[in-house]
């Protein structure tokens, strides 16, 4: 089933629901008020019987009731036109007016209720009114019987009210209850026409509920069907799509969450198409890097093969191919150790050691390359500085940050710095080289980036990957490494090493 006939249906259901809801609580409530108004009614009638029509007398048996037959009469024949009787009992089962009426009896229960001073309310079904014993009912009840039989609703089901009102004499013993009865079939009868209206209306209001159930249900699934049509654009490669929403309801954030995806995907697939351009590049890179020592150590090779270079100069060959082929292995290892802590596959062994010592070492080994370039290290480090990480991983992101001021450094000047911080170890490498633009600062720590692409044969820093594996290790260690820098004045790097707790 589509959508829209689900919502749809939905929507009548609770439409429908609500409206059988409401049209019987208001039926069963318009029923009961008729009957309590008939109630009312037929009370006032039967104080008004015990007050025109009755009257204690007082006898040596003590007081006893007297009616007033003539004023009895006129009541009867005027109730007849409301189609109205009543009775006037003495006890459970004597009938004290009319005499020719039918002997009813009062149950115990009730007659007790009545002895209490209750008034008592009935509604009761007495038959078919063709079955209705005509020697049952009074000669006031047989006159309004011959009447009722004109009636179209005749044969029907008889549904009469009664109410019984008592009597009490002065020392408060009951002397008489007077009941009061009516046929109500033509309340009946109306309570039928009202309930057919309201049948007529609930259908009236069930089509209407078809036609907003569908002008919802269409509103609904119509904002649905743009983010499906959304859906496919994206899926076709379009991630410039974007739904309009007013921020109303769940699919208005839903189209807001829409839109925040398909600007990631866009950015995603522009991140990707950088990424294979950068990786295209070093590939064009490291082949050019790997062909030019591959072709000097082929080259040397067959000059010792073929014995063309001369005796002196076999030892600087031989140191030559050995420079060249590190160089091949360097640009292997910075590789494999880049997709190895990228992928989890390391895992550091930390311990404590002397931050200071492995500083005086590294400079040791780039002394050389920094004179080359009429580069100098000052250094401002305490005696001995204990630092928490992994031993080698700690010396190859030294070495990475050093060598990287060396090469951007000539005749200038590389500080090292160290400091223990709150819980951390804070050491600083700062150079007055070329330094950074914004922009550079933006992707110095992705892979296979150069911030200085014509260095592509320098000895250092070939495959662009020495800072993306500082970032990698920073972040296995759970440091962090913060970098500044200004064109034309320097950079400088800060790590911070946490300590253990």
């Amino acid at each position: 089933m589509k959508l829209i006939y689900q919502q749809m249906l939905a929507f009548f259901v609770v439409i429908i629901t609500l409206l059988v809801i409401l049209g019987a609580s208001f039926f069963h409530l318009m029923r009961e008020n008729v009957y309590q108004s008939t109630w009312q009614q037929m009370e006032t009638y039967a104080y008004s019987l015990k007050s025109t029509s009755l009257k204690l007398v007082d006898t040596s048996k003590g007081e006893q009731i007297a009616l007033n037959v003539s004023n009895l009469e006129i009541s009867e024949l005027l109730l007849q036109n409301q189609k109205v009787h009543f009775t006037i009992y003495t006890g459970r089962d004597k009938v004290l007016y009319p005499l020719d009426g039918f002997q009813s009896v009062i149950s115990k229960t009730d007659w007790q209720k009545l002895q209490a001073g209750q008034i008592l309310r009935r509604r009761k079904d007495i038959g078919d009114r063709k079955k209705v014993n005509q020697k049952q009912l009074s000669t006031s009840q047989k006159k309004l019987s011959s009447a009722q039989k004109q009636l179209p609703n005749w044969g029907k089901q008889v549904i009469t009210t009664d109410v019984f009102v008592p009597c009490f004499n002065s020392q408060g013993k009951l002397v008489a209850v007077i009941s009061v009865g009516a046929m109500v079939s033509n309340i009946e009868s109306s309570i039928k026409e009202i309930q057919k209206s309201l049948i007529y209306a609930l259908l009236v209001s069930a089509l209407l509920g078809i036609l907003i159930s569908y002008i919802l249900a269409h509103y609904s699934t119509k904002r649905i069907s743009r983010l499906r049509k959304a859906s496919h654009q994206i899926a076709g490669g379009n991630f410039d799509v974007q739904i309009e929403n007013n921020g109303r309801d769940e699919l208005d954030y839903l189209a807001a969450d829409f839109n925040k995806m398909a600007s990631s995907l866009k950015e995603s697939q522009e991140e990707i198409k950088r990424q294979e351009e950068r990786r295209r590049q070093f590939m064009a890179d490291a082949a050019h890097e790997m062909r030019t020592p591959l072709t000097t150590i082929n080259g040397l090779l067959e000059g010792l093969a073929y014995d063309a270079i001369p005796e002196e100069s076999k030892g600087q060959s031989i140191e030559l191919m050995r420079n060249e082929t590190k160089r091949l292995i360097r640009l292997v290892n910075e590789n494999l150790d880049y997709e190895k802590i990228r992928s989890g596959a390391i895992s550091l062994s930390k311990s404590k050691f002397d931050a200071v010592t492995v500083i005086h070492n590294l400079v040791e080994q780039l002394q050389q390359k920094a004179q080359e370039s009429n580069d100098r290290f000052e250094l401002a480090l305490p005696k001995q500085l204990e630092v928490y990480a992994d031993y080698d991983r700690f010396v190859q992101i030294l070495f990475n940050v050093m060598q990287n001021a060396v090469q951007f450094t000539d005749d200038g000047v590389i500080n090292i710095s160290a400091e223990r911080g709150f819980n951390e170890v804070i050491i600083r490498i700062a150079d007055t080289g070329i330094g950074m633009s914004q922009e550079q600062l933006r992707n110095i720590w992705e892979r296979y980036y150069k911030a200085d692409p014509s260095r592509n044969n320098t000895k250092y820093g070939e495959s662009g990957l020495g800072l993306a594996i500082v970032h990698q290790l920073m972040q296995l260690h759970q440091g962090k490494i913060e970098v500044t820098s200004q064109e034309g004045k320097g950079t400088t790097f800060s790590l911070t090493f946490p300590s253990p707790k």
